[in-house]
């Protein structure tokens, strides 16, 4: 089998990290590893497959000979080096914002979309951690009912504001417990023992910019004729987030054929036994794979609507997980532009 050059950018940040810690044990036919961050990170010595790579600055020429390089250094950075990486032969997938929207770019959920790859030119998009848990559990729901609108809440942990947001709650739990002052500087409020109805910044509208993150990254992803409302709340948890589901559908259903069409499709975990205390939580979430999803009963006040509740860690599927089965399934499909 050919094996390929891989690079990761922003390899030592939160989500730069679990990708590294993900392709160490995966299957990947991987000749080679680069592993990119900013200049002042440059020189850093990290451990991976028992031998000790050097981190070097990401910047244009950085990409030359690379085949597949998955980036996670922020949008400015993306926009910049992406195009420069596929002039030089190599295929991004790229976890920020940079181009999710971008009609010539796919944005992909293996388990939704997979054959949007076929038409890539070089760049494809990972979706909001939100959205791609969100989608892996609507998917199959309107594949066989047809979704008419979702109603969307989220609980979303603070690791996926990056490794300074950790600290300052982890901070502020020391300063708590020693009767000092709790001091913000990542969130405009105390985030321990708290919760905050805002994520990202408010736009005109009313809503947040994760809020319609989740609402426009559907519609490009799985339908656009789907309505949706969301409002995403920041809580004090370290990892996973977590989403309370209102589905409405077309087609009438049975809630045991929900829990059975859940527990039949790829990349969720049914957890469903409410009178034994069984439901997802994001604690028993954090370092798995899957999306879990439980708390599935039928929402009494309206025809054909479901209420269900799912958990996943948002830096593995949320984004490490996802951009890795992304390559895989490019290496699969033979779609590697190699120089």
């Amino acid at each position: 089998m050919k094996k390929y050059t891989f690079a990761v950018v922003g390899a030592l940040g939160n989500v730069g990290t679990e990708m590294r810690n993900i392709l160490e044990t995966s299957d990947l036919p991987i000749g080679n590893l680069i592993l990119m961050d900013l200049a002042q990170n440059a020189a850093k010595k990290v451990s991976w497959r028992s031998n000790e790579y050097t981190v070097i600055e990401a910047k244009a020429e950085s990409f030359t000979g690379v085949d597949i390089a998955i980036m996670s250094a922020g949008a400015g950075a993306s926009l910049e080096l992406s195009p420069e990486a596929v002039k030089r032969g190599c295929v991004v997938i790229d976890n920020s914002t940079a181009f999710r929207m971008a009609p010539e770019h796919p944005l992909v959920i293996l388990e939704v979309n997979a054959d949007a790859l076929e038409n890539h030119r070089g760049i494809i998009a990972n979706p909001n951690c939100s959205t791609i848990q969100m989608l892996v559990v609507l998917k199959p729901i309107h594949d066989k009912y047809c979704i008419k609108r979702v109603i969307v809440n989220t609980y979303q942990a603070v690791s996926g504001s990056g490794q300074a947001a950790v600290e300052e709650l982890r901070s502020q739990i020391r300063a708590f417990a020693n009767g000092e002052e709790m001091l913000a500087s990542v969130y405009p409020h105390q985030i321990a023992f708290n919760v905050l109805p805002q994520i990202d910044v408010f736009l005109e509208n009313g809503y947040s910019n994760e809020e319609m993150k989740m609402i426009l990254e559907t519609a490009k992803i799985l339908d656009p004729k789907i309505k949706m409302t969301a409002t995403t709340v920041r809580v004090p948890v370290m990892t996973g987030h977590s989403e309370s589901l209102n589905i409405e559908t077309e087609k009438p259903f049975e809630v045991e054929e929900i829990k059975t069409l859940m527990e039949e499709s790829p990349g969720i975990v049914l957890q469903d036994d409410p009178g034994k205390n069984v439901y997802p939580l994001a604690i028993n979430a954090a370092g798995k794979d899957a999306v879990f999803v439980g708390r599935i009963r039928r929402d009494f006040s309206a025809e054909n609507t479901l209420n269900m509740w799912c958990a996943s860690d948002n830096l593995r599927k949320g984004a490490a997980l996802n951009t890795i089965q992304i390559a895989q399934e490019i290496v699969k499909r033979n779609l590697v532009r190699v120089q």
